[in-house]
């Protein structure tokens, strides 16, 4: 072969190689919870998909999302899913945030936007089934595990309980805080009497743990609604969800968890509006690919939202005939 045909064939391979790699309209950073909850199904069930779209989401499991919003806030992220609460609190200064106060934290809320919201998972209040809890009243005395330290699930859990059963944490149980990806086997270990997992209907974790000792499922009372700053809504765990669960029969109210998902307000117009429109359009497509997403293509996308939308997912909702809501317009 001579130089002339070499330089042709080069050029050629090159042509075909450029066609066939990804041409990335954008990278973006982002975070969200453990991979085995909806919290962390979902982004990472989209990022093939906002892929195809020209998006590369560099996805990074596991994470803290009270921090992963200071993040945010200070511009090291680009996006990440937030529980409302965390939210909430940055901007006063509150909770997780107490040390920043309301001066520093507030600058920080403002530099964040949203794009939808989505309903998570559902909390399954779990023990063992000879372990000698047969209701909430039992609970009192026991250890209890309530979530990640500094996460805004603490608070969620002790309001759960505390409607559920009129107990408080420190005066009638201990609560163990702990990250997510180690609540299960906390749990199998005996660390706990109580454990409250947020997770998706049908969970194979949960299943796994059932299937292995039988487990009740502490339902909540039917009038129990979760107070509205908390990023709740009232649901439910319907009769033969789990085998292995020895009130399996009948339907158990719980509550469930609303997520934001948010990004710095400073990331393109475009690439929030592509991200939200690609999100939007594929929640069926989701839920085909996951039983436990099975809710998403239900969900209201403005569920559990409470900061103002970024421009681009503005754009969207415009575009595809969604009303926002006057609070949630963009600023």
């Amino acid at each position: 072969m001579n130089s002339k045909t070499w330089r042709h064939a080069l050029t050629g391979m090159a042509l075909v190689m450029a066609a066939s790699a990804p041409v990335w309209a954008a990278k973006v950073s982002m975070e969200t919870a453990t991979a085995n909850s909806v919290v962390g199904l979902m982004p990472q069930a989209m990022a093939p998909i906002w892929a195809e779209a020209g998006i590369d989401v560099e996805l990074a499991m596991g994470q803290t999302l009270t921090k992963s919003l200071l993040k945010l806030g200070q511009g090291s992220l680009d996006t990440s899913v937030v529980p409302p609460p965390a939210y909430a609190n940055l901007g006063k200064g509150k909770g997780p945030y107490a040390k920043l106060g309301a001066e520093k934290g507030q600058p920080l809320a403002e530099n964040v936007r949203a794009m939808w919201g989505f309903s998570a998972s559902n909390y399954h209040p779990i023990v063992w089934a000879d372990g000698g809890i047969n209701s909430w009243a039992d609970v009192k005395g026991k250890r209890v595990y309530i979530g990640p330290p500094a996460g805004a699930a603490n608070a969620q859990i002790m309001a759960l309980i505390k409607r559920a059963a009129g107990l408080e944490e420190g005066k009638d149980y201990t609560g163990v805080k702990a990250p997510w990806g180690v609540a299960v086997q906390g749990f199998k270990d005996g660390q706990y009497d109580l454990a409250v997992i947020p997770a998706g209907l049908g969970s194979q974790a949960i299943t796994e743990i059932a299937l292995a000792r039988s487990i009740r499922i502490l339902g909540m009372p039917a009038d129990a609604v979760p107070p509205s700053a908390l990023g709740m809504i009232q649901a439910k765990i319907p009769a033969g969800t789990y085998a292995g669960q020895v009130n399996g029969k009948e339907d158990l109210v719980s509550w469930q968890t609303v997520m934001m998902v948010m990004v710095n307000k400073d990331v393109p117009e475009q690439t929030v509006y592509q991200l939200t429109k690609t999100y939007a359009q594929s929640r069926k497509r989701l839920a085909e690919g996951n039983a436990l997403l099975k809710e998403l293509p239900t969900d209201n996308l403005f569920g559990g939202v409470i900061a103002p939308l970024h421009a681009g997912a503005a754009r969207y909702y415009k575009e595809a005939g969604i009303a926002v809501p006057a609070e949630l317009a963009p600023r």
